[in-house]
């Protein structure tokens, strides 16, 4: 928040959404799908690095093939809502690997965190010891996944006009 967007023309949003759907494709594949030249595909994509519209290339991994039996959203209230509680817990979170997301949110908690463990015996540990042990957190309430309907992380950049 607090970025100022970048004006993308009709070929940019149709070679965001050919990179979106897969990176991994050729310059040649990306030209074809945006109707732009490899060199100009080339130089648009460095653009959006050095821009920071593409942050980074990743695979996306299947958490349960990976082993990753346990997905919870966890909501967490703060004891308090200062400057340096904020800062600290939001450190805190960013070094924990079982985090994969979280958000500062409205209403009644102050974050929400997306939570993926091996097993229960692994998420009870990590809630006791990583998150209700941390001195800024009053309380955090658990909601498990029970199926992801819905996973992507691809932008609808093609609404954009």
């Amino acid at each position: 928040m607090g970025k100022k967007s970048i004006r993308l023309g009709r070929a940019d949003r149709r070679l965001l959404e050919a990179l979106q759907r897969d990176a991994t494709q050729s310059q040649s594949e990306l030209a074809e799908e945006s109707g732009m030249s490899r060199s100009s595909v080339a130089r648009r994509i460095r653009e959006f690095e050095a821009a920071g519209l593409i942050d980074r290339q990743v695979a996306l991994l299947d958490p349960a093939l990976a082993g990753f039996t346990i997905e919870v959203q966890l909501a967490v209230a703060m004891i308090e809502h200062t400057e340096e509680n904020r800062l600290s817990f939001e450190r805190h979170v960013g070094r924990l690997d079982a985090v994969t997301e979280c958000f500062s949110v409205s209403g009644e908690r102050d974050y929400v965190l997306h939570v993926v463990v091996p097993d229960m015996e692994a998420y009870t540990d990590f809630l006791n010891t990583r998150i209700l042990a941390h001195p800024t957190v009053r309380s955090a309430s658990s909601t498990f996944v029970l199926k992801r309907v819905k996973y992507t992380t691809r932008l609808p950049i093609g609404a954009i006009r």
